[in-house]
């Protein structure tokens, strides 16, 4: 039996297409680009950052029984994330997102996740039936939570016992699929990681900055609410604690899929290691911008 980790990554793996245009686009434009193939969906994003982070993360999704699926499969083990809790079990093919980046940053995506959300709640099954934990077991550890999943995935996870000792970190994926984590508002142990955008969509109004909307979300339950903006400062929020925040340097961005997950990966890390708020706020800024910025085919650093 492999070892039960103490990070999982629970929501979309699945296969990122990015086309990269040179030039700013408008609807119907055909232009020479680059195009590539990687590794993608939130849940498997933040796996993999953490990966690189030097730590050892599991991810729950599902991943078909096709050729993409082994292939994904066997790229994400060689990348340091462990798949032995995968749910591979639907008869649809592995998930496939698509999407075209110019330098304005994101002009389209179309995410096909329609394999996840058939699984639903067979996810959990690791977490429910001793493999992992159980309602009278209850794993216990970091719990990276994706707004791909089915509303009434969510839902269980809020409620159910198995997870009660586990710590949630949760990121909406994109602000149209925000208000699925009402139910996680109030959890003593969630930790959300949303851009301001998504924080409007949750509490239903607009705010002029990160630290206004964080403030927000923590007002109407959350324990502890990290806002990032872009380019414009990131804040901190939380429950009987002082608001912090920190800006971004000043950079290029040359891709801007993943952006979030790079933060959110590196704002874990941070944490699991020790380092305080304000540090784990500006380590996980520093991270993102170097995403942004990085060769979006080779991930090499822009020199």
């Amino acid at each position: 039996m492999p070892d039960t980790p103490q990070i999982l990554c629970l929501g979309a793996m699945l296969w990122d297409v990015i086309g990269h245009s040179p030039v700013s686009l408008r609807p119907g434009d055909d232009v020479a680009g680059r195009i590539h193939q990687r590794p993608g969906g939130v849940a498997l994003n933040v796996a993999v950052a953490l990966a690189r982070n030097g730590l050892h993360p599991a991810i729950l999704s599902a991943v078909g029984r096709d050729a993409p699926g082994e292939a994904l499969i066997a790229e994400t083990e060689r990348l340091g994330v462990a798949t032995d809790w995968l749910w591979r079990d639907g008869p649809l093919p592995t998930d496939l997102y698509m999407a075209v980046e110019t330098p304005d940053g994101l002009f389209a995506a179309i995410a096909d996740a329609h394999g996840l959300e058939a699984a639903g709640t067979d996810i959990l099954a690791a977490m429910q039936d001793g493999r992992l934990g159980s309602d009278d077991a209850p794993w216990q550890g970091t719990l990276v939570i994706d707004g791909n999943l089915t509303r009434q995935t969510l839902a269980m996870i809020a409620a159910s016992p198995f997870l009660a000792r586990a710590s949630l970190r949760i990121v909406p994926a994109s602000p149209d699929k925000a208000t699925r984590l009402t139910p996680l508002l109030d959890h003593p142990n969630a930790i959300f990681h949303i851009n301001r955008a998504e924080a409007e969509a949750i509490a239903g109004q607009q705010y002029n900055c990160a630290a206004s909307a964080a403030e927000a979300i923590v007002a109407i339950g959350a324990a502890r609410v990290i806002v990032t903006d872009g380019p414009r400062l990131a804040a901190d929020a939380a429950q009987r604690l002082s608001t912090i925040t920190h800006e971004p340097p000043p950079v290029t961005a040359r891709h801007v899929t993943g952006a979030g997950d790079a933060f959110l990966a590196a704002h874990l890390a941070a944490e699991l290691a020790g380092l305080p708020r304000a540090d784990a706020l500006e380590r996980a800024i520093l991270a993102a911008s170097a995403h942004i910025t990085a060769h979006p085919v080779t991930g090499k650093d822009h020199a």
